[in-house]
């Protein structure tokens, strides 16, 4: 696996760990022992400001994933070097 690869598998794990405490956190927050009694006022509050958090956060870590996939699955490229003698060498078997 190379350097970009792991980098990528890095990010995409990073963002799906992230993801999944966010919505246990905000789904179950008894887990956290830091559920309190709320009036009706607070509780419409809180998912009002919640909910577009939550979805702008899920796409944003959704957008991580999908970069650190497409890192870690993507092939590395050729190095320079070889691309460089690749191309002498077609330039002289042209030249012949």
């Amino acid at each position: 696996m190379s350097k970009d690869q792991t980098i990528g598998a890095t990010i995409f794990t990073v963002c799906i760990i992230v993801g999944v405490f966010y919505l246990a956190t905000l789904l179950y927050p008894q887990w956290l022992n830091t559920l309190t009694v709320q009036t009706a006022n607070s509780n419409i509050q809180f998912w009002v400001v919640a909910v577009p958090v939550l979805a702008a956060f899920i796409a944003i870590l959704g957008i991580g994933a999908w970069i650190g996939w497409e890192m870690a699955t993507t092939p590395p490229p050729k190095p320079i070097e070889d691309m460089t003698n690749e191309t002498e060498t077609k330039e002289t078997e042209n030249k012949a």
